[in-house]
């Protein structure tokens, strides 16, 4: 380990000991008074994430593990997938999403490709990526140990067919959740293929997760954008970005509020991921008419209107404890 690392390993073993652990030195000057010691914000203390790894995550709002998901867990889910777009399988509450500009899809040519599923988690084999262990020994570190899966996506992100539809705005997560401390929710992002630039890697913005919820909306790009893509109103292409090249089974774990998006897809070929939003089983619902989430509770609701026939009487609230899933520990609260 670096002298460095070693010194950041020493500065976290101090913040995270309690108060009566740490004892003043003796020196021949005035003592100085110390308030009580502080935590560090976003990351918990498991003895699984190093201290790089834990101040890394602490600045910049997201960490990629490197081989995390095993290739035969993730054929596994791909050979689910195939199965939900030829119609082989209809699981209860899960929404298919086609890009509105692809009109070919892999395996049944004469429908539109189909983009995303999301809400999966009454499907057991793709919800089964939800409780890995591999997975969850790192949820917990950002969320505790009483996890909650909120929601659940299968990415498949089409070849562009040159409107730039398979674009993804810039955007932060938290835009879509009514729940809170956002500090408590972390998405699990696996790779079920290489992901790189040419076939549209997630593309984030380090430190943005230190800020605050922006307002969001449909971007008015001039080939029209897939439904439920919302992105940061007024973003500046100009700030800092990252690119996350990723290789198959490599996931990222990043923060709720981290402007992140993803560029088009310039290959031949569909791009594929799967990933869970992750909270506490400690977190609450908030209530967000008058805020800026207004817009999407009143799109959310008219979708769950019309899929279940309920008319006005389903809520933002009720909508999200419906989809959520204990995977480990105590359900508390959500």
């Amino acid at each position: 380990m670096s002298r460095a690392a070693e010194r950041l390993r020493l500065l976290i073993n101090h913040l995270d000991r309690p108060p009566a652990a740490i004892t003043p030195a003796p020196t021949s000057a005035q003592a100085s008074i110390y308030g009580p010691p502080q935590r560090l914000r976003y990351t918990d203390d498991t003895d699984l994430l190093t201290p790089d790894q834990r101040l890394f995550y602490e600045k910049n709002g997201f960490i990629l593990i490197k081989n995390l998901v095993s290739d035969e867990d993730i054929d596994r889910f791909r050979k689910e997938f195939e199965r939900v777009c030829r119609r082989e399988v209809k699981i209860p509450g899960m929404v298919v999403m086609r890009d509105v500009a692809i009109a070919k899809s892999e395996f049944v040519p004469d429908q539109k490709a189909v983009s995303k599923l999301q809400d999966f988690q009454e499907d057991p084999e793709l919800f089964r990526y939800c409780s890995l262990p591999e997975i969850l020994k790192y949820v917990e570190c950002f969320t505790g140990p009483n996890i909650m899966a909120m929601h659940t996506m299968l990415i498949n992100k089409p070849p562009d067919a040159g409107k730039k539809t398979s674009r993804h705005p810039m955007h932060q997560d938290l835009h879509y959740f009514p729940f809170r401390p956002a500090d408590r929710i972390v998405c699990s992002w696996t790779a079920m293929e290489r992901v790189d630039r040419k076939n549209g890697c997630l593309v984030v913005l380090p430190e943005t997760h230190t800020s605050t919820l922006r307002e969001h909306d449909y971007p008015q790009w001039e080939g029209g954008v897939n439904k439920m893509y919302h992105g940061v109103r007024d973003y500046d292409p100009a700030l800092p970005r990252v690119h996350l090249e990723m290789e198959k089974g490599d996931t990222v774990f990043f923060h709720p509020l981290l402007i992140h998006g993803s560029g088009m897809n310039q290959t031949k070929g569909f791009r594929k991921a799967i990933s869970c939003h992750y909270a506490s089983a400690d977190c609450y619902y908030i209530d967000v008419k008058g805020t800026m989430q207004e817009n999407i509770e009143k799109e959310v609701k008219e979708i769950a209107s019309r899929k279940y026939n309920l008319d006005d009487e389903i809520t933002f609230k009720d909508t999200w404890a419906f989809k959520g899933r204990l995977v480990q520990g105590e359900r508390t609260s959500l």
